[in-house]
């Protein structure tokens, strides 16, 4: 079965969401933080597919978590805007908004490219991390790995905040991607089997290490508006996901 068949059953069945109990970790945190965790993350890889209904008590049993936490999740969730309360329907999912994820490209953007051109002029510029990065991303698309391929796309933004010397931005950066990295798991498949990712990528490291900063700026810029490119077409292959 393939990834699309996958997130068009996950829509209409809650139970096969892949949700894995949630456990308290050694550090104190809240029970309701380490559940937020755990639905953000089944939201933004599409386990919790736009548009699937959720059931308390089916969440509460995956989770192995009370309704007390998992209510306050479900309230910041729905503040997020990942989650909707629907009079006499319940929870949904929320769809995929397009205007939310070109506001999201946006900032990303404009912290990235600023972060490029600061880490060009760092003292202590190192880019060995990301050529390693680059290996790991280019052996996820030998093996058709898009959870191994996302995970190191991540890593790679990471570390050239981090070479800037702003590695605590990417918090940010993340906090306003929720919506479009919903997107980018869609756009997954493509941009394994076109290698179009992995080039840019490998075009953005050699630019850095070559201190370019114009054409990196140039580079990145088209970089995050690689998914609102292709956003027409996968609308037209998941209209359910989106917002009208």
């Amino acid at each position: 079965m393939g990834s699309a068949d996958r997130h068009r059953r996950a829509a209409g069945a809650a139970l096969d969401t892949g949700l894995r109990p949630v456990v308290r970790t050694p550090s104190g945190a809240r029970m309701s933080d380490r559940v937020y965790e755990e639905l953000t993350s089944a939201i933004r890889d599409l386990r919790l597919a736009p548009g699937a209904v959720l059931s308390e008590t089916d969440l509460s049993v995956r989770l192995g978590v009370s309704r007390t936490p998992l209510r306050e999740t479900i309230s910041r969730l729905v503040d997020h805007g990942l989650l909707r309360v629907v009079p006499q329907v319940g929870t949904r999912v929320a769809l995929i908004d397009l205007a939310a994820v070109e506001e999201a490209c946006f900032i990303r953007s404009a912290l990235e490219t600023a972060a490029f051109q600061e880490a060009c002029s760092a003292d202590d510029l190192d880019v060995t991390g990301l050529r390693e990065i680059l290996v790991r991303q280019s052996d996820a698309v030998a093996d058709g790995d898009a959870d191994a391929f996302f995970d190191a796309d991540e890593d790679l933004h990471h570390e050239i905040f981090r070479q800037a010397g702003h590695p605590g931005v990417w918090t940010v950066v993340q906090r306003s991607n929720l919506q479009l990295d919903r997107l980018r798991r869609l756009i997954l498949p493509d941009a394994i089997s076109t290698h179009d990712v992995l080039d840019e990528h490998t075009r953005i490291v050699n630019l850095l290490a070559a201190r370019d900063v114009d054409q990196g700026v140039e580079v990145l810029r088209g970089h995050s508006r690689h998914v609102l490119r292709q956003a027409a077409d996968v609308r037209s292959r998941h209209p359910d996901y989106f917002l009208p």
